[in-house]
């Protein structure tokens, strides 16, 4: 595309002579600021990946990617059949079944409040990666050993000073039937554990029991009050969603995904994202403005230079490839320079947190730091690849104009005003 000439010409007028300092440092900065842009634009794409895959760890880390529920009534017959068929689909790692309620709490030492009580088999509550790196004190083994045994979160148990080992005694404050007239149920159980996901909501209003022990409370008998399917890939649920929905057409279940039962804070995410993907795209905007105005200050700097080589027998497309080829050498220089340097500090951003905590340490910056040093860092090849064709997009575009303007000066006009 671009003749040994013309590319001779093109880096030299890059290179600074003698009284052409300004445009060189005006096309270094330039492509500084396209580099920076492009690097910003990965680096805070990433954070946001990480922040929004470990927000939805801790959502959905706990609960399930999916839940089935009877359309009326509390309780799920026949759980095991249904269970059964989910099992079998495509896309499904685990099937659980969950009773789910309200309950009291009180201990020894005073302490009382609400809970959102949850039983789940023990094998199944083991295997949640976010409840056992959430184990602050206590041990899951020994969860479901003893049927009175209870999980309990940190928050909660700080409030009703409890630590394992200690007895919390749960009631159900709601009659079942008609007689209004019965006592309250209630139960002793021994905390075995406590634990913190870093959700206030969850540590310090859940508590987990057995299965059995739940069923035995709510007196279910053999039923739940759902069923919670994990898929392998909770990003991409919907499709699983609708095979469920269709292996279970008939009976009367509510199938709802996590996207929907977390539609709000899904929604949020997705306008935050889409929001701070456009503000940082007019930084790489702003940058390829740079480039429009570096590169037409060299066309007017170049006339006499232009009008010459125009008289030396140079064609119009020449002279336009010339400058395309300067704004481009600026541009995506830059743009290459900067998914070098964004795609190195997203990728290496464990290994900088060091730097991060020095930076803490030293008392210059807030709280808002030491949440940042904590966020983990997602690269999407996907949203990279969009950013290097949007950064590479830009500077093309941007030396379009300067270029066309300098093939279209008259020579006449150049020598004489020159």
């Amino acid at each position: 595309m671009f003749n040994a000439f013309e590319r001779a010409v093109a880096f030299r007028y890059l290179r600074a002579r003698k009284g052409e300092r300004f445009i060189s440092v005006t096309a270094i900065f330039s492509l500084l600021g396209i580099m920076l842009g492009v690097a910003t634009l990965i680096v805070v794409t990433s954070v946001m990946n990480g922040f929004r895959q470990d927000l939805m760890t801790r959502i959905i880390g706990l609960n399930g990617h999916l839940i089935v529920q009877p359309e009326r009534g509390r309780a799920l017959e026949g759980y095991e059949a249904i269970a059964a068929r989910i099992a079998g689909l495509s896309g499904v790692a685990q099937v659980a079944p969950v009773v789910d309620g309200q309950v009291l709490l009180s201990s020894q030492a005073g302490g009382a409040g609400a809970a959102q009580l949850r039983g789940l088999p023990p094998e199944v509550l083991r295997a949640r990666p976010v409840l056992d790196r959430g184990i602050r004190l206590g041990s899951l083994e020994e969860f479901g050993a003893d049927p009175d045994s209870v999980v309990i979160g940190g928050r909660l148990a700080q409030r009703l000073r409890l630590q394992p080992g200690d007895t919390v005694t749960l009631t159900l404050p709601q009659a079942r039937g008609g007689d209004f007239s019965a006592a309250p149920r209630q139960r002793a159980l021994r905390v075995v554990a406590t634990f913190d996901v870093g959700m206030p909501e969850v540590d310090s209003r859940t508590i987990f029991v057995p299965l059995a022990t739940a069923q035995s409370l709510f007196a279910l008998g053999d039923a739940v009050s759902e069923v919670e399917v994990m898929v392998t890939d909770p990003a991409h649920v919907a499709p699983v969603t609708s095979e469920i929905r269709a292996a279970l057409a008939g009976q009367p279940l509510r199938v709802a995904d996590w996207q929907r039962t977390n539609s709000s804070i899904y929604a949020a995410m997705l306008v935050e994202r889409n929001v701070m993907f456009l503000i940082l795209t007019l930084i790489v905007l702003v940058a390829a403005f740079n480039i429009v105005s570096s590169l037409t200050m060299l066309v007017k700097d170049k006339g006499r230079d232009i009008a010459i080589l125009r008289t030396m027998g140079a064609k119009r497309g020449a002279v336009l490839r010339i400058f395309l080829l300067c704004g481009a050498t600026i541009g995506c220089g830059g743009t290459l320079l900067g998914f070098a340097l964004g795609l190195g500090i997203a990728t290496n951003f464990d290994a900088l947190r060091r730097g991060l905590l020095w930076l803490e340490s030293t008392g210059l910056f807030g709280a808002e730091l030491r949440f940042l040093i904590g966020l983990p860092s997602v690269v999407d090849p996907q949203e990279v690849g969009i950013i290097l064709a949007l950064g590479l997009g830009l500077s093309l575009l941007a030396t379009l104009w300067p270029s066309w303007r300098a093939a279209r000066i008259d020579p006449a006009e150049a020598l004489r005003h020159g």
